[in-house]
C-alpha cells in the first residue's frame, strides 16, 4: 500500500479559516449548519486557486508559501464575499 496522498492545501486553509470566523463574535447570528458552512467553502474555494499536493513533504512547504499575509488577506476576502452570499440566500 502506498503512503501517497493528494490533498488540496488551498481547501484545508479555507475551511480551516470559515471554522475559525463562524465561530467568532462577528458571525455568531450566522447560520452554522452544516449545509451553509458547506456552501461557503465551496464558493470561496471556487475563486482561489487550487493547490494539490503528494505527500506530507509537499504538504508543509505549499502550506508555508500560501501562510503569507498577503494570501492570508485575499483568501479571508473571499471567505467573507461567501458568508455574505450564502446569508442572503441560504440553501437549507
Amino acid at each position: 500500500m502506498s503512503n501517497s496522498i493528494l490533498v488540496n492545501v488551498m481547501e484545508e486553509i479555507v475551511r480551516g479559516l470559515v471554522n475559525f470566523l463562524l465561530h467568532g463574535v462577528e458571525y455568531q447570528t450566522f447560520c452554522h449548519c452544516e449545509q451553509c458552512e458547506m456552501d461557503v467553502n465551496a464558493i470561496a474555494l471556487n475563486v482561489l486557486p487550487a493547490k494539490y499536493i503528494a505527500s506530507q513533504k509537499s504538504r508543509d512547504i505549499v502550506f508555508e508559501q500560501l501562510n503569507t499575509p498577503e494570501n492570508i488577506e485575499e483568501i479571508n476576502k473571499q471567505i467573507i464575499r461567501a458568508l455574505h452570499i450564502v446569508s442572503r440566500y441560504p440553501r437549507h
